[in-house]
């Protein structure tokens, strides 16, 4: 079969295919028997139709265009087969399929052109020897003493306090009732506004400004009236930046009473048999999360600058899949969340979901090509022995309950182990500085690293609800 091969942009081959005429032949024959040996023609046993009367009846142009999609799906994947072409996706005709029905003779010479995307042609221009600043994390040690704090609170014992009012850290059980001030100056009740021996922890930041804060200093059975108001920004638009009057009852008061830190303490929150031990292990985690963050900085300022350095053809057939990839994320997040997917999704939000993923898309493939580049060049790759000794621990890591797919979970571990290799390959050809923090966080916001998920060689809200969980 002759084949003219053409490089075009964007990592698309165009080829001019010569079918021969036995090819052309050959498939007309093949579509002949099939369609009448499984088409219904009254008065006619499937298999028994004459030529001529099967023609007719289903229409000398239609069965061509038959003839001639099976023809080109052949002829097409037998050239880049002979090409040896590395296709992605399927082809794309560019001859006029209406001009190939009009010229298609079974037993003639017949020439169509096509394109098919081919993987990225890619070029890094540098990718060694270079400077790079990345901000250093460090690890803020007064978070030790604030989780200890937190552990105590979790096992705090609640007194009863009738001799003085409310004060902050105090647990206590109030009713309210909540009312938006109107244009007219009258009180309307609204949904969600309302309590019955709501118990609540005194602590700055919990609830709406102004809430807590006009609690404190209430005495056991005082009512107060609070006039505050809901932030711009409050979760439920009907209720932001409306006045509101929340008139409460004090019904308990509470202190806690925190246990001792003490080895004792240890023993009942922890592992650990020391109060030294475990507040140096509390000093060894916030450490690792510190380097954590910071390596995470120097990969991305890394990323950043190989992505400045890429010069990459991307195909439009990868481009779809990591959009399809993203978009498929994206509806199982919804759909964890109890969205009813059936229900919101439409062709329009579908197709402006594709759009809005596209730039992320392109971006994360840029970041995995460049990464997948260096590999090339450098020969890098993940060695036998360590990925079995991560998947072996990965096996014995998850619960025997769930479903695991252990040829996934290679490759999925082999592709992070090759990423760390390509990683610790960089930091050792380039010269990594760190800067304070914050030093370039208006540039680094903008760069983070992506999911990475194929490096080859080749290529409703409720009203008064806490606004931030407490970490232990």
């Amino acid at each position: 079969m002759k084949v003219t091969q053409e490089v075009l942009p964007d990592s698309q081959v165009g080829l001019e295919i010569e079918i021969p005429p036995e090819l052309s032949q050959k498939t007309y024959d093949r579509v002949l028997s099939k369609l009448m040996n499984t088409t219904t023609i009254p008065g006619f046993r499937k298999g028994k139709v004459p030529k001529p009367v099967f023609l007719q009846r289903i229409g000398a142009t239609q069965f061509k265009a038959a003839v001639l999609e099976e023809l080109l799906q052949t002829a097409i994947d037998q050239a880049i087969q002979q090409e040896a072409i590395e296709a992605l996706g399927n082809y794309q005709l560019t001859s006029s399929f209406e001009e190939l029905v009009s010229q298609y003779q079974p037993n003639q010479s017949l020439i169509v052109k096509a394109t098919v995307d081919v993987p990225p042609r890619v070029t890094l221009k540098q990718y060694k020897g270079l400077t790079i600043e990345a901000e250093e994390v460090l690890p803020d040690l007064d978070q030790v003493e604030q989780t200890l704090t937190n552990y105590q609170n979790k096992r705090a014992t609640l007194v009863p306090v009738e001799e003085r009012p409310a004060q902050m850290g105090d647990v206590v059980v109030v009713d309210f009732v909540g009312k938006l001030k109107k244009a007219a100056g009258e009180l309307e009740e609204f949904e969600g506004g309302s309590g019955s021996d709501y118990t609540i922890e005194l602590e700055t930041g919990r609830f709406i400004p102004g809430f807590v804060e006009g609690i404190v200093g209430m005495a056991l059975a005082e009512r107060k009236d609070l006039d505050i108001a809901f932030p711009e920004d409050y979760g439920q638009p009907n209720l932001a930046g409306q006045s509101v009057v929340f008139s409460i009852t004090m019904k308990e008061i509470k202190e806690k009473e925190l246990p001792d830190l003490d080895d004792d303490f240890a023993q009942d929150v922890s592992e650990f048999e020391t109060l030294e031990d475990l507040r140096q292990s509390l000093v060894d985690r916030y450490t690792q999360q510190a380097e954590n963050a910071t390596r995470s900085n120097q990969e991305a300022a890394l990323l950043k600058v190989l992505v400045d350095h890429l010069e990459a053809e991307i195909p439009e057939t990868l481009i779809q899949q990591e959009v399809d990839f993203i978009l498929r994320q994206t509806l199982m997040q919804l759909s964890q969340q109890g969205l009813d997917l059936k229900k919101m999704m439409t062709q329009d939000l579908v197709n402006s979901m594709r759009q809005q993923a596209r730039p992320d898309a392109l971006a994360r493939l840029r970041s995995t090509l460049a990464l997948g580049e260096v590999a090339k060049q450098e020969n890098l790759t993940v060695l036998e022995a360590d990925l079995q000794a991560r998947f072996d621990q990965a096996m014995a890591e998850e619960d025997s309950d769930d479903t695991i797919d252990p040829e996934r979970l290679k490759q999925f571990l082999e592709e992070e182990l090759l990423q760390q290799t390509i990683f610790d390959w960089l930091f050792e050809a380039n010269r990594m500085e760190l800067v304070p923090a914050g030093t370039l966080a208006s540039s680094q916001a903008e760069t983070s690293s992506p999911g990475l998920e194929a490096i080859t060689l080749d290529a409703d809200v409720t009203t008064l609800a806490p606004s931030s969980a407490e970490e232990e």
